[in-house]
Formats: structure tokens, C-alpha cells, sequence
């Protein structure tokens, strides 16, 4: 049966085995540190807890030797530690109060330039003066705003009564554009220059009918060549394969004959006479507004209001296929130079003319 022996069993017993009583001497029984002895491990608990207290009183002298030593340093560091934080801190607060100093030498803005919105800056005095007397978001009703509209006007000329109306259309769309024409019942009260493209027998009609200027072929080559004195220009049909190579030079100052506008027609006393009278042409831009002129701001109220609402029933009936939903986004009223008024719009379509006008 085999054993199991341990390396501390082996070493007692060599040593054991290599000490003899003879050999044992009154200085082997002495303890002595960094010596290889068992003698220690014979001492009674009493000796080896006396000891270890020695040991422990020894190593707190060493730690106070220490730190009587090295003490000074310790304080001195601390101490130069403490002089550079103050230092920061004084570096800092003299920063802040530099930075303060400047802030506080900004100059205040004075004039428009201390407006808050950016586009009022770039506004002429006499336009800040006036659009204060109307509340920038507010909706007024058709009576009122008329109303703020010839009170606004200062200007040294008479400026000219406009309306904008948004509509919930998409020009780009063919059944969603919306061009036509409106006759306002008190005019537009501007002289309105007539020139007739037309031949044969329909030349001394248009004369007649009042036309400034009458011509055929010879009138569009002066076109061709610069000529442009005249607001409105009809034609009759059998000049339209002429008129075309127009198109390039009328068609951006919206002077092309078109039917939809009424400026191509048979009849070319009639169409002179509507537009003498005030026959205005409007169609909708690329973002689905209308811009209208419906007469001067020293007109009546009662006139404006009549013209006004002329235009808005022709708008309503001119209403395209395509437009779906709400049709109304919103209108507004402006002079030629002046603010604009916000309109009601469900007011702006219920509103009646009095009895009497």
C-alpha cells in the first residue's frame, strides 16, 4: 500500500535526520532573524504575539521618522499648490471681467436697423409710418379694409387699389388654370391705349370705334421693330397666322391676342368699347395667385367696393375643373406702394351691396 507524502513532511524529516544532540548548542537557541530556524515554531503563543508587537512598534517609528523627515516638503508643496489655484482663479475673474467690458461697449442699433424683422429694414420711412395703422395678422371685413386702404395711401401720385387672391389651384395642371376677363362697372381709371391688327372693311370700323391705332401688316413690322405704344392689342382672326411671329416679343409683356382674354374677336368695336370702359385680364400665376387692379384709391368707397366684388364673382365663375376642395386660401387688398390688408374670405363672399348702390 503506498503513502502519501508531503514536501514540509520531507523536510523535517531531513533535518531530523541531519541534527545531532551533541551538535546543539546555547546559541542555536537564540532567535535570529534572516536565519533558517525551527526554533520559532516552537515558541509558545505568548512569545510569538509579544514579538510581532515589537515588530509593529518598530515599523511606527519608521513611519514617523518619515514623516518628520519629508514633513516640510509635503507643507511646502501644498502650499505652492494653493498660491497657483488662487493665481488661476484671479487670471480668470480678470478674463470675465474683460469680456464684460467688451459686451458692455457694444453700441446699441439705432434706426431700421434695429428692426426685428429683416425685410422691414430695407422699408422706406413713410411705409414703417403707415403700416402701423393696421394689426399685421389680423382679418378685416371688406367695408373696413377699404376703408384703411385710402387712409394708407400718401404717396405724391394716385396709386392704384389692388387685390391678391390666393387660390387652391396648381397652374401646371391644364384643368387647374385659370385665365379670363372681368368688366368693372366703375372702370379701372387709367387711359387704356387701343391698337387693332385687322384689314378690309373691319380697318374703318375700328377707327370708328375709337381704336388709337389701326394697322395691318405694316403695324406689325413697326412691332418687329421696337414699337410698343399701346396697352391693350386685338386682332381679328384672318391676322393670326401673321400676328404669330409676335409671340416672342408680345408674349412676355402679356400684349399677345389671345380669345380667352377677348382681345381676338369678330366683333372689334365691342371688344374697343369693354376695354375703354374697364375690361381687366387676369389669369393666375405659377404659385396660384391672382393680382387684379380694380380701380384707383380716390375712387368711392362705394365704387371700390363695386368693382371689388365684380372681380370676385368673376373669379367664382371661372373656377376650374380640376380645382378640388377649398378653393378660397386666403385674399388681400394693397395700393400700388402701400401694406397689404388681410381679407375675410368667408365675409368677403357673403357680403351684399346695399340696397341703394
Amino acid at each position: 500500500m503506498s503513502t502519501c507524502t508531503t514536501p514540509s513532511s520531507l523536510m523535517l524529516t531531513y533535518v531530523a535526520s541531519t541534527i545531532h544532540t551533541q551538535d546543539i548548542t546555547p546559541s542555536l537557541l537564540t532567535f535570529k532573524p534572516k536565519t533558517s530556524s525551527l526554533y520559532p515554531l516552537l515558541l509558545n503563543s505568548k512569545e510569538r504575539k509579544s514579538r510581532n508587537n515589537r515588530w509593529i512598534n518598530l515599523y511606527a517609528q519608521e513611519q514617523q521618522r518619515e514623516r518628520l523627515k519629508f514633513g516640510p516638503f509635503v507643507v511646502a508643496a501644498v502650499a505652492t499648490e494653493t498660491e497657483v489655484v488662487g493665481d488661476v482663479e484671479e487670471s480668470e475673474a480678470s478674463d470675465v471681467a474683460t469680456a464684460t467690458a467688451n459686451v458692455t461697449q457694444v453700441k446699441p442699433k439705432k434706426g431700421k436697423a434695429a428692426l426685428l424683422l429683416k425685410r422691414d429694414r430695407t422699408r422706406s420711412k413713410r411705409f414703417l409710418e403707415i403700416q402701423k395703422l393696421r394689426e399685421n395678422k389680423k382679418e378685416y371685413d371688406l367695408k373696413t379694409a377699404i376703408s384703411l386702404l385710402k387712409d394708407m395711401s400718401c404717396t405724391k401720385f394716385v396709386e392704384t387699389a389692388e387685390a391678391h387672391f390666393r387660390l387652391n389651384i396648381d397652374p401646371k395642371y391644364n384643368d387647374q388654370q385659370l385665365r379670363a376677363t372681368v368688366n368693372l362697372p366703375k372702370g379701372t381709371g387709367q387711359t387704356v391705349k387701343v391698337a387693332v391688327l385687322t384689314q378690309g372693311e373691319k380697318f374703318d370700323e375700328a377707327k370708328n370705334a375709337g381704336a388709337d391705332l389701326v394697322g395691318g401688316e405694316d403695324l406689325i413690322e413697326q412691332i418687329k421693330a421696337g414699337f410698343m405704344e399701346f396697352d391693350k392689342l386685338i386682332a381679328s382672326p384672318d391676322m393670326m397666322p401673321k400676328v404669330a411671329s409676335l409671340g416672342k416679343i408680345l408674349g412676355p409683356r402679356g400684349l399677345m391676342p389671345n380669345p380667352k382674354a377677348g382681345t381676338v374677336t369678330t366683333n372689334i368695336p365691342q371688344a374697343i368699347s369693354e376695354f375703354k370702359k374697364g375690361k381687366v385680364e387676369y389669369r393666375a400665376d405659377k404659385t396660384g395667385i391672382v393680382h387684379i387692379p380694380f380701380g384707383k384709391v380716390n375712387f368711392p368707397e362705394e365704387d371700390l367696393i363695386v368693382n371689388f366684388l365684380a372681380a370676385v364673382k368673376s373669379i367664382e365663375a371661372n373656377k376650374p375643373s380640376g380645382a378640388k376642395g377649398v378653393y378660397w386660401k386666403s385674399a388681400h387688398l394693397c395700393s400700388s406702394m402701400g401694406p397689404s390688408i388681410r381679407l375675410n374670405v368667408r365675409e368677403m363672399l357673403d357680403y351684399k351691396l346695399p340696397a341703394d348702390v
